[in-house]
């Protein structure tokens, strides 16, 4: 049964395609079969791991204009054993388009039906709004939603507008959404607000805060610039024994 989760937090900058790429890279490490979808316009994800967003010729674009994605679009990773179905620059344009059109939020969720059983895991990156791209992105949640927050005091105002945006989508389009987990980011012990921060998270989601925190890193900045995730880039790191312990907590809470 493949498991479908998307990351979301209409706040840039909080980690999210960091913990994407590096969740999905330490999934694939302990033998599950990984999809990596990026409805992000900015393609962070898909450069994340190597490839040249402007080179892509069948992207999210396309699984959500038309909802046509050959098996070819899909992008296997032979050294990190990691699938990717990526993003263009012509994703920019996709709110816009599918305006008009009909079942637009269920494009995505319909788009990934077809792939059904080949992965353990799906992993969604969304964008850092909560416009058309987003919804489809919550729809197609059909698992959960993870929610990566950055232990700073600006973060925490934003979880209030993710909340409601869940609500909504649960009372109007997909009411079993439900959040999986939150997954506390840039933690630094040095200063008291981190401290704060994650008090403030537990209490805002209680029992749905993930015990593994990822640390702020410089080795997890530089291995975005390098193609690579920090299990390629810097294995030995505090980053990298966060993300391996944050997929083998998932793996274990969804009795894997």
């Amino acid at each position: 049964m493949t498991r479908i989760y998307t990351l979301v937090n209409q706040k840039g900058g909080v980690g999210k395609t960091t913990t994407a790429i590096n969740l999905g890279a330490y999934l694939a490490k302990l033998d599950q079969r990984v999809l990596i979808v990026d409805i992000d316009p900015q393609a962070n994800a898909t450069s994340s791991l190597g490839v040249e967003k402007n080179s892509v010729s069948t992207s999210t674009y396309d699984a959500l204009l038309s909802g046509d994605v050959p098996a070819s679009s899909i992008l296997f990773n032979e050294r990190l054993q990691l699938s990717l179905l990526p993003s263009s620059p012509a994703l920019a344009g996709a709110e816009v388009e599918l305006v008009e059109e009909e079942g637009r939020e269920f494009r995505l969720r319909d788009t990934l039906e077809s792939f059904k059983g080949k992965y353990d895991y799906t992993l969604i990156d969304c964008p850092p709004s909560l416009g058309l791209l987003t919804v489809n992105g919550l729809v197609a949640a059909k698992d959960g939603v993870l929610i990566p927050v950055q232990c700073e005091y600006l973060a925490l105002e934003g979880l209030g507008q993710i909340t409601q945006t869940i609500e909504r989508i649960q009372s109007s389009l997909f009411p079993k959404l439900r959040v999986r987990g939150v997954i506390l980011t840039m933690f630094d012990s040095r200063t008291n607000l981190s401290t704060d921060v994650v008090k403030e998270v537990n209490n805002h989601f209680p029992g749905q805060v993930f015990k593994s925190v990822v640390p702020r890193s410089i080795r997890l900045a530089e291995a975005p610039s390098y193609g690579l995730p920090i299990s390629s880039y810097a294995p030995s790191s505090v980053g990298a024994q966060a993300y391996e312990s944050l997929a083998k907590e998932l793996l274990k809470g969804d009795g894997k």
